[in-house]
């Protein structure tokens, strides 16, 4: 019996962090695509959780997702990581304007100390799994819809918040925590497979002229 839980465990880690490393491709597809980080021309239209999605086609941000993401899904495998970051800066100022924010959160149901019991999840489908995700892909959408304008030229920076012994590549150095004072924060809707749980929210800084 030993054998076939450590199993059955296996395949929900992996399972749920091949899950998690797309949405993280998707979540910053969409969001660099929703707030003009990049011109639109530099996306295509693709299908993916019942719902019509962006992908970048710009090669320079291809590569960086193909550097970073499998990078990701190596801490997620081994426990390391704790959450993601991806912050808006203002190009000239380097003053950060947007926070994405994600959560990433083991669930262990046998052990109380670490997460409430709303994070405690039964068995799950993937099409729940997709539904929840499919959610907050909508929010990231609609987040224009509340977020100030962005009228200056901006970049972007992504920060992985990982675990003191977790191994990190020399190119992921230590960087600002790119957080906004005095940030409105706006919290977005999580989803949980049935190995993680993901909470998602966006802090910026508020218009001065309103």
């Amino acid at each position: 019996m030993g054998v076939k839980t450590a199993n059955r465990s296996t395949i929900y880690l992996k399972g749920s962090t091949k899950i998690i490393v797309e949405f993280f491709e998707f979540a910053i597809n969409s969001i660099l695509y929703q707030r003009g980080i990049y011109f639109s021309e530099d996306f295509k239209f693709v299908k993916k959780y019942g719902v019509t999605l962006v992908m970048t086609i710009d090669d320079s941000l291809k590569l960086y997702l193909k550097r970073l993401l499998p990078q990701v899904e190596s801490w997620l495998m081994a426990g390391k990581i704790q959450k993601l970051v991806l912050a808006i800066l203002d190009l000239d100022s380097r003053e950060t304007l947007e926070r994405w924010q994600f959560d990433i959160q083991v669930i262990d149901d046998n052990d109380s100390s670490k997460g409430s019991a709303s994070a405690k999840k039964k068995e799950k489908t993937e099409k729940q799994i997709q539904t929840e995700i499919r959610e907050i892909i909508r929010q990231i959408t609609s987040s224009i819809t509340f977020l100030p304008t962005l009228t200056d030229k901006c970049t972007f920076n992504i920060l992985a918040y990982t675990d003191r012994d977790a191994e990190v590549p020399i190119e992921w150095g230590d960087s600002d925590p790119h957080i906004i004072e005095n940030a409105e924060q706006v919290r977005l809707r999580s989803f949980s497979t049935n190995y993680h749980r993901v909470d998602a929210m966006v802090s910026y800084k508020l218009d001065e002229d309103l």
